[in-house]
């Protein structure tokens, strides 16, 4: 959180490796401790799309010899080379985000709503 809090735009340092790996088990932890490691790909849904949408581009791209389905990968370059500003993208990659997990949360929960 204070990496967030003071790293606004324009950004002067950033996150790498070695900080990324740790939170990113820590919530793998926390999901197989929790017994909730299906949810992740929802709550983490906005993950999944950039790194399918880079997955999709490599295998077109060798498949056909060269051509593009997105003009850039990941997905918020393609965004980027569009026209949107960085701000536009980020803003609405927050608010995808923010669906995706109350989706998972709704599916977490949902058990509990049937059962009352």
């Amino acid at each position: 959180v204070g990496f967030l809090w003071w790293n606004t735009s324009p950004a002067k340092i950033f996150m790498g490796d070695t900080g990324s790996l740790a939170i990113g088990g820590a919530i793998a932890g926390f999901a197989i401790l929790s017994r909730t490691e299906l949810l992740l790909g929802i709550i983490g849904g906005l993950f999944v799309l950039i790194t399918l949408s880079v997955i999709i581009q490599v295998g077109y791209f060798k498949a056909t010899g060269g051509k593009r389905v997105f003009k850039m990968a990941p997905l918020q370059h393609h965004f980027e080379l569009k026209g949107w500003a960085e701000v536009t993208v980020v803003v609405r990659f927050w608010i995808l985000g923010g669906l995706f997990v109350a989706v998972g949360l709704g599916v977490f929960y949902a058990e509990w709503v049937v059962l009352l």
